[in-house]
Order: C-alpha cells, then sequence, then structure tokens
C-alpha cells in the first residue's frame, strides 16, 4: 500500500476533514466539516454553512461515524452530532447546537440555535426546538413546537426565561406545544395536542390546554395485552 493509499485509509477510519468549500457529489460541503467514517450525505445537502457574519472555517462542524443525512438537510458551522446521526429530508439544523449518539431528526423538522439533545433521541417531522435540553431516550412527535420568547417580540429573549428542558425518557404526542422555561419530568407523558405552561412532575400523564396531570403511566395499559403495562419501568 503506498503512502497515499495508507493516508486515505486512516482519514477513512478516523473521520474525514474537508478543509476547503466543496461541492462534489450534488452536495455542497464548507471547510472545517468533519466526516465520521461511514457517514452519508445524500444530495442536495449543505453542510457547514457559516452563519451571518462569520467566515468560512470560523466554526468547525463535527458529525460521527455511521451517520445518514438525507436530501435537501441544511447543517451549519458549529454543529456537534454524535455516531449514527439521521435526517430526514429538508431537516435544519443551526450553529450551536449540540446532539449525541443515536439521534434523528425528522423530516422538515427545524433545530434553531442553543439546542443540547442526548443520546438515542427521536424529534419527529415538522418539530421545531430552540435553546431546548432534550436528555436521553426521549420522544418527540411530530409537529411538537417548543416556544422560546415569552413576550414575542423581545430582542432578549434568550437571557429571559430560558428554553424547555426534557428529562429523560420523556414522551411528547404530536401538535404539542412547549412553553419557555417549562421542565418535563423524567418518563413523564404529554398527551398530543396539549399547551404545557408549566412543569410536569416525573412519571405522570399531562394531557389538554393547557396540560393538566391526569393519572400516573403505570395505570397505562397495553391494549394489545403483549405488555403487563403501557409503559413499564
Amino acid at each position: 500500500m503506498t503512502s497515499m493509499s495508507r493516508g486515505r485509509a486512516r482519514r477513512q477510519r478516523r473521520g474525514m476533514l474537508v478543509n476547503a468549500d466543496s461541492r462534489s457529489s450534488g452536495n455542497r460541503v464548507h471547510g472545517g466539516v468533519v466526516l465520521g467514517a461511514g457517514t452519508r450525505i445524500e444530495p442536495p445537502c449543505v453542510v457547514g454553512i457559516p452563519p451571518a457574519g462569520e467566515a468560512e472555517g470560523d466554526r468547525s462542524t463535527v458529525i460521527g461515524e455511521g451517520g445518514l443525512i438525507r436530501p435537501f438537510t441544511t447543517i451549519y458551522a458549529g454543529v456537534r452530532a454524535g455516531d449514527r446521526m439521521q435526517t430526514g429530508q429538508g431537516a435544519s439544523v443551526r450553529e450551536d447546537n449540540v446532539l449525541g449518539d443515536d439521534v434523528s431528526v425528522g423530516t422538515n423538522a427545524v433545530l434553531e440555535c442553543g439546542n443540547r439533545i442526548g443520546n438515542r433521541v427521536r424529534i419527529h417531522t415538522g418539530c421545531f426546538l430552540e435553546l431546548v435540553t432534550v436528555e436521553d431516550d426521549v420522544f418527540i412527535g411530530p409537529n411538537v413546537v417548543f416556544a422560546d420568547d415569552r413576550h414575542p417580540p423581545c430582542p432578549h429573549y434568550r437571557g429571559c426565561g430560558g428554553g424547555a428542558v426534557v428529562r429523560s425518557q420523556a414522551k411528547i404526542g404530536a401538535n404539542s406545544t412547549i412553553l419557555p422555561g417549562v421542565v418535563i419530568g423524567e418518563g413523564a407523558l404529554i398527551g398530543a395536542g396539549s399547551v404545557v405552561t408549566k412543569d410536569v412532575p416525573p412519571g405522570v400523564v399531562a394531557v389538554g390546554n393547557p396540560a393538566r396531570v391526569t393519572k400516573s403511566i403505570d395505570e397505562l395499559e397495553c391494549e394489545a395485552g403483549i405488555f403487563a403495562s403501557a409503559y413499564a419501568r
């Protein structure tokens, strides 16, 4: 094996650094992007876009191993994503997002700035998140919106109230709205179409507008009879 071949093999094992703007294979990959081994980018995608007012290479972008970035995804510079990240078509991930391993970002979902996403998190189609902390093993159903401004349009919204926090193993049903600063407790279930205006305790079901606690998740039955309860812990 030549020294050039050995270098290519090492880059494939450790990840590839794109030093300059690349438009190969129908994708545009900006400089400073590090792609882990085995990560596929299906065209057309744009990865490593510099935020407004910043130059190419001011921020690096890291996507771990074994990822799948589907067509029409846009990922800005300054994103840190772990291994086996997946996106649906048309997903958008802005700068200053940190994602753990095994995270999926669904079709047309938008991750605005400042999210901290744990491991094994599923963010489904059409969701919107900004300044949100999501712990491990969380399920976020389609079209869930995390509001980011208590009194819009406030120019200081980023420092006022903060984003929501979703604790580990929580589940949020489709078309729910989560207001700024709310904490959803570990293992809690938010029913579809709910508007969450205040903190939700761990291990409960909260439903409605505004969302109210109705029962413990331990009271939910598996109607198919496969499991002893719907959310056995």
